[in-house]
């Protein structure tokens, strides 16, 4: 029996449902009609979806390799819409945000430039990461091609590079548009530690800075002058030495007692600086605090880190059963050796030229020891054992006064499994001040609530800390400069400086 309303018929002869009188159809991850693509060399790649900085960073220096990279612009609420309107039900709160952005910027590439749905299909495509895991990371690549479908760009190019699979990627039709070499790595990689460097200086001298805007400003300059180094091919070294002069000029007061921040999760929800995360990095500063953000290095050294673990496995396994050792494993390990050295080395180097002092480089086994009394190693989703881990540090190690740990609704490695385990950490570790809280696209108003509510507690203890402390009667200049950064026990930034000065 079939059910009509306003003459629309919403049920077929089978009862199944039929929205607006139309066939019920399997869609397919396959272009209807043929398409001529445009040669290698008049492509055009899009990407996104890192910090601000990073993406303009890794746009300069990929096009120092002489291909045509363009950073879409940071996600913004219409991208969430956009996301929505075109994508599957029940996506997570990053899948609409970075989906709608690519499938918004085509649009007003089309509106704005003239070229037709079809000549933009033939000349661009979107690289991105891809990866498998317990959560919709994995079926991200068919989400892009399922909207792109729908809004009228059928046969829209995606290739990906596998996030967990290092610099040597096997090879597919989409792949052989780029050359995803060594050097392509490398250079990639560069680019993202150098972004980790100067996010990690921006959010410890924002707060503290006398002029409102001075950072961003004084950082815009630095990045102008990095980008330009990429693309010219000059000693990235050299270039960030000179950004000191240009960092130290902003006049800071340190000496204000700030809560400290931890911000975790997710890896999309906790890097991005924008409306994906309700902007909870500005609200955060406006509000009184200093954030501890998470750098894309830390994914990084946990996807080596998990490979060594699985080759130690492999190893293991292999005496067990006293079969031969493969020298594949042997070579994979010095890879990863090489990997994990070469990364460290850069960001040392790089942080040491532009001034980033009395900063770790996280030591990935250490915090596998911290968390795997409550987490099992073995569940790999998401950011695996991370966020229970960096709960812990923070609370033994006293650096930070809060922990928010921010993902999408419903995550599955985040919400369903970590901030299960986080209850019985916080109720071994009673002095944690731990927020767990989950975004939507909507619902902004309870999201600022909660942190606030959190936020008091955390504003209250760095106050007290500070307080505790007699201030000398001279206040050295250095005091205030962003190249010192004394390390001691105390948590806040004015503490600590103080600390060192009495």
């Amino acid at each position: 029996m079939s059910i009509t309303c306003n003459s629309i018929k919403m049920t077929d002869k089978n009862g199944d449902l039929n929205f607006l009188g139309q066939e019920a159809r399997q869609w397919r991850d396959v272009p209807k009609d043929p398409i001529t693509y445009v040669s290698n060399e008049e492509t055009v790649f899009l990407f996104g979806g890192l910090t601000i900085l990073q993406d303009k960073l890794i746009q300069s220096a990929l096009r120092s390799l002489g291909e045509n990279f363009i950073a879409l612009p940071n996600p913004d609420f219409k991208s969430f819409q956009t996301g929505k309107a075109f994508g599957n039900r029940g996506q997570c709160n990053p899948t609409y945000f970075t989906v709608g952005n690519l499938v918004k910027y085509l649009q007003n590439l089309r509106d704005t430039t003239g070229l037709s749905n079809k000549e933009i299909v033939a000349k661009y495509v979107y690289v991105t990461a891809g990866g498998c895991g317990p959560c919709r990371f994995g079926m991200y690549i068919t989400e892009y091609k399922k909207a792109l479908h729908d809004a009228g760009f059928d046969g829209f190019r995606i290739t990906s590079f596998e996030h967990d699979k290092g610099i040597f990627q096997g090879e597919d039709e989409a792949k052989q548009l780029l050359n995803f070499s060594p050097k392509f790595f490398i250079t990639l990689i560069k680019a993202v530690i150098i972004g980790d460097i100067i996010n990690i200086l921006g959010y410890r001298m924002r707060p503290y800075e006398i002029e409102a805007g001075a950072v961003d400003k004084a950082i815009e300059v630095c990045r102008l002058r990095i980008s330009q180094a990429f693309e010219d091919k000059k000693n990235l070294t050299k270039t960030l030495w000179s950004c000191r002069d240009i960092l130290s000029a902003v006049k800071l007061n340190r000496l204000q007692p700030k809560a400290k921040v931890l911000v975790m999760g997710e890896f999309w929800a906790a890097m991005t600086e924008g409306d994906g995360n309700y902007n909870l990095h500005k609200f955060l500063e406006a509000e009184g605090a200093e954030c501890i953000p998470q750098p894309i290095m830390n994914r990084l050294m946990l996807s080596i880190w998990e490979a060594e673990r699985k080759l130690q496995k492999q190893e293991n396994l292999t005496k067990e059963t006293d079969k031969k050792i493969d020298f594949t494993n042997t070579k994979s390990r010095l890879l990863l050796v090489l990997a994990k050295t070469a990364v460290k080395t850069y960001f040392t180097l790089y942080a040491k030229a532009i001034g980033l002092h009395a900063y770790e480089i996280p030591n990935m086994q250490k915090l596998a020891t911290l968390a795997k009394t409550y987490y099992t190693l073995d569940c790999e989703g998401g950011e695996g054992h991370l966020e229970v881990a960096h709960l812990i540090e923070s609370v033994k190690e006293n650096l930070s006064h809060l922990t928010i740990s921010v993902k999408p609704f419903g995550c599955m490695p985040s919400s369903a499994v970590s901030d299960g385990v986080q209850s019985l950490v916080t109720n071994r570790f009673p002095s944690a001040n731990f927020l767990s809280i989950e975004t939507s696209g909507e619902g902004a108003a309870n999201f600022y609530s909660r942190v606030q509510m959190a936020l008091f507690k955390a504003k209250q203890s760095a106050k007290e800390e500070f307080e505790a402390l007699d201030i000398p009667t001279h206040i050295p200049e250095k005091a205030h400069n962003y190249l010192y950064q004394p390390h001691n026990k105390k948590t806040g930034t004015a503490a600590r400086v103080l600390e060192s000065l009495v």
